[in-house]
């Protein structure tokens, strides 16, 4: 049969990932899609904890004032209407008073900070090269939060810039956590809003970046994110109804990619368990009292506790003993 497709062939990592290294996702909504999947398999993960943040330079920044438990300037709290908001923060950190949006930003860094101690992989996602920077300070903000036009200015930020500043961010965290690594990757969906053609500008400059960070660092790794959808996935069908992000389908199959690439062979294996175990706790049963199900029930709480040694699935345990029905 003739090839219709060219499937992007994903060279296995040769520093392997296993279910007890923790993680932190940080960028673009799409690490939100892969903090949920490791989460889904049972990995201690830190997703998005700053909500989603597009450019590298607000990225960068976050992870520095993670590393240093540092407070924010003043200045870069701001008011809309009744609200107030950061800069330098995702618009679902808001509060009505400026001392309980500190609080929330600060107990953020802090638990931020200790997950960071002990975090073995980062994955950075960026998802633009376009940034707006303050009139007022020069700036670069990760969030606008509908404020007027006139205070910011658009850019889009140089190959250079953005490395000096993964520089600047790679030696903090070096310092603080030697046996971190790092993985970057760019995320598929499309900033439509930029128009595609300058969307296609940015996103240029963003997989430049990571292929030089990957020549310059050892531990610095790029996962393949958009070249799987936009060339070996390469249809619309793969796309929500927005046509920006990817569908579940298409998650699902980056996803495997991960997994092929990074996770080691007895990961994998534990990893198909649980998802057949997944799968059983999702069975919906008709007659929950049935001798069937209550077969169904013991069998899988005998896989459960085969499996707990590797993953912590105390939680699926108790759920499925409180379904048995005692003789």
């Amino acid at each position: 049969m003739d090839e219709f497709r060219t499937e992007l062939q994903i060279k296995p990592s040769e520093t392997k990932i296993s279910l007890h290294h923790p993680f932190l996702t940080i960028g673009s909504c799409f690490a939100d899609s892969i903090g949920i999947k490791l989460r889904t398999s049972k990995f201690s993960v830190s997703i998005n904890p700053f909500g989603s943040v597009y450019n590298p330079i607000s990225i960068h920044k976050l992870i520095l004032q993670t590393i240093n438990k540092q407070p924010l300037a003043d200045n870069s709290y701001l008011q809309n209407a009744d609200t107030i908001l950061n800069y330098n923060f995702h618009s679902e950190f808001n509060s009505t008073t400026k001392q309980e949006l500190e609080k929330n930003i600060n107990d953020t860094i802090g638990q931020g900070h200790h997950f960071l101690r002990g975090t073995n992989c980062i994955i950075v996602t960026y998802g633009t090269a376009w940034v707006y920077e303050r009139t007022d300070n020069n700036e670069v903000v990760a969030n606008c939060h509908k404020m007027p036009s006139g205070l910011f200015k658009k850019n889009i930020l140089t190959q250079k810039k953005i490395i000096e500043s993964f520089g600047e961010m790679y030696r903090a965290i070096k310092l603080f956590n030697p046996e971190i690594r790092i993985i970057v990757t760019v995320s598929p969906v499309r900033h439509l809003k930029d128009t595609l053609e300058l969307n296609s500008v940015s996103k240029s400059i963003l997989r430049l970046s990571c292929h030089t960070l990957t020549e310059l660092y050892n531990d610095v790794d790029y996962f393949p994110a958009y070249e799987i959808l936009l060339d070996d996935l390469r249809d619309y069908r793969y796309y929500s109804s927005d046509l920006i992000h990817p569908t579940d389908f298409a998650i699902d199959y980056i996803w495997r990619k991960f997994c092929e690439k990074y996770f080691s062979k007895e990961t994998k294996i534990v990893l198909h368990e649980w998802q057949e175990i997944l799968k059983a706790l999702h069975h919906k049963p008709f007659q929950p009292a049935s001798s069937a199900h209550q077969k169904f029930l013991r069998e899988t709480l005998k896989k459960l506790n085969e499996l707990k040694s590797s993953v912590n699935v105390d939680t699926e345990i108790t759920s499925v003993q409180s379904q048995l029905i005692k003789p």
